[in-house]
């Protein structure tokens, strides 16, 4: 696929925002190292134990019941060791995992721990321990820091967008071109139920023809069942032209970073997490949203070539779901979640969980799977020892107050 031209609009998709920074560091040139750095953003807070499940925890199944699936489910979980198992629709990521590409830090969270969409957007994409104080992100200001230590070459100097207005993670001093795909899909069942909240609290008229559209849609998708209104539906785009989005537009990004004269840092941002009602941990809609997910992390793959062994992929959510299914065959909203790291830079083929237990005792507020790793230490620990931004640098300007929270370790090969 050719790819076109870059433009300096923002322009408006339903669920993909990309950025990305077009020099290089010259500290990572100097030793021989040419580092790309993908953020994906899941809006709409991932269900983490759907995602790589606890099945040596005896509180797994007392928890989930049916839902808690395992090793000898139909489809069977993907084993990644001796504790945790990956969900089934996520064959690539298993693969990259074993090949050492790969790996989950699970019960992570941001400092966040309120349940509002918005104000966990903002917190994980501001950096900042509390919602509503910067107008800037953290991935931004930490390109900048390195731009103004003249850590990266002088030509050039774009991000690369796509989407109606920067999203808070790029917001700052960067200056921005943009890029759409081919693709663009409706908006989702979560995010129609996200501004309808947002209205409800803003224009009232407009929510009361939301809720009365949505409410024909439902009697709409009740009436075409033959199982009645709890069947789970069809997602309105479809299995196929989900996964094609996806992949579509990550592919896209990585061909972008690939390219010698490309850039070399951004973020990708996907709907369709926000699961409360019929979640579809298996062949339901968030098995598609995996699935698709995992198309996503393999298009990465494919069109980042040879530069894939300098790339790391981050997958990170505002916050996870609740431990328990509730009335609905679905999870609210809740605290711990996964991160998943993926590339040839990554030290994988590890679950990295301080892992806090599922019995009753051990949940958050009796409803969460308690967070015991800051997901901004993973943050740093990739800007800090991929991209070379300085300690004292994350700790003041790109994660501002946050010197308690040190950089993790050892998460590269």
């Amino acid at each position: 696929m050719t790819l076109p031209a870059l433009s300096r609009r923002h322009l408006l998709l339903a669920s993909s925002a990309l950025f990305a920074w077009a020099q290089l560091p010259k500290l990572a040139r100097a030793e021989a190292r040419d580092p790309r750095l993908l953020v994906i953003v899941l809006r709409g807070a991932l269900d983490g134990l759907a995602v790589a499940a606890p099945v040596g925890d005896p509180g797994w199944a007392a928890l989930r019941g049916t839902a808690a699936f395992g090793l000898a489910s139909k489809p069977a979980a993907l084993p990644l060791d001796s504790f945790f198992a990956l969900n089934p629709a996520m064959p690539n990521l298993h693969r990259m995992y074993r090949a050492g590409h790969a790996a989950i830090v699970h019960a992570a969270a941001t400092a966040y721990r309120d349940r509002s969409h918005f104000d966990g957007q903002d917190v994980l994409e501001s950096g900042l321990a509390g919602p509503g104080r910067s107008e800037t992100g953290w991935l931004n200001r930490a390109l900048a820091v390195l731009a103004g230590q003249g850590r990266v070459d002088a030509g050039g100097g774009k991000a690369l967008a796509v989407g109606p207005v920067a999203p808070l993670v790029v917001r700052g001093p960067a200056p921005i071109v943009a890029w759409v795909p081919q693709r663009v899909l409706p908006a989702s069942e979560d995010t129609t139920m996200r501004l309808l909240d947002l209205y409800r609290h803003t224009d009232t008229p407009l929510a009361r023809v939301l809720e009365g559209r949505v409410a024909l849609g439902n009697m709409s998708a009740s009436d075409a069942s033959p199982a009645g209104p709890m069947a789970t539906p069809t997602p309105a785009a479809g299995v196929a032209q989900v996964r094609a989005y996806f992949s579509e537009a990550a592919g896209s990004a990585a061909k972008y970073l690939a390219r010698a004269d490309g850039p070399r840092v951004g973020a990708l941002a996907f709907d369709g997490w926000d699961t409360h009602v019929r979640e579809g941990i298996l062949g339901g809609p968030l098995a598609t949203s995996l699935d698709a997910l995992d198309g996503a992390f393999a298009a990465i793959e494919s069109n980042m070539g040879e530069a894939w062994r300098d790339t790391v992929v981050v997958a990170i959510t505002e916050f996870g779901r609740t431990a328990r299914i509730n009335g609905d065959n679905g999870t609210d909203h809740g605290t711990g979640t996964v991160a998943l790291l993926a590339g040839g830079a990554v030290k994988g083929g590890r679950v990295i969980a301080d892992w806090p237990g599922l019995k009753p005792a051990d949940l958050y507020e009796d409803r969460d799977l308690k967070a015991t790793t800051d997901l901004r230490s993973i943050l740093k620990g990739l800007l800090r020892d991929h991209l070379r931004v300085g300690e004292t640098a994350l700790a003041t300007r790109v994660f501002p107050d946050s010197a308690g929270v040190k950089p993790f370790a050892g998460l590269l090969a």
